[in-house]
C-alpha cells in the first residue's frame, strides 16, 4: 500500500495525519523533537492566524503554533 506523503504545511484544517520524518538538522530538529514531533505521532491543524502563518496544531493533546517555514520541513502521511 502506497502512503500519501505530504508536508505538514499542505494539510487542511481539521485533517488528522501522522509524522513521517523531519527534513532538518541541528537546533530546529531538536526544537521540533522537543515539542513532540516524532515519527508516527498524530497531528491535526486546528487554527490558522488571519495572515495564514503560523498555524496551531494539536499534538499529544496540546495546541502548538508552528511557522510555515518549519512545517515545510515536516513530512506527514494520512
Amino acid at each position: 500500500m502506497e502512503q500519501n506523503i505530504k508536508v505538514l504545511s499542505e494539510l487542511p484544517i481539521n485533517t488528522k495525519a501522522y509524522i513521517d520524518n523531519l527534513n532538518c538538522k541541528g537546533n530546529i530538529r531538536r526544537r521540533l523533537l522537543d515539542l513532540g514531533l516524532v515519527k508516527n505521532t498524530s497531528i491535526t491543524p486546528i487554527l490558522e492566524s488571519p495572515s495564514g502563518d503560523p498555524r496551531a496544531f494539536e499534538i499529544r493533546g496540546t495546541l502548538i503554533a508552528i511557522r510555515k517555514e518549519d512545517t515545510d520541513l515536516i513530512n506527514i502521511y494520512l
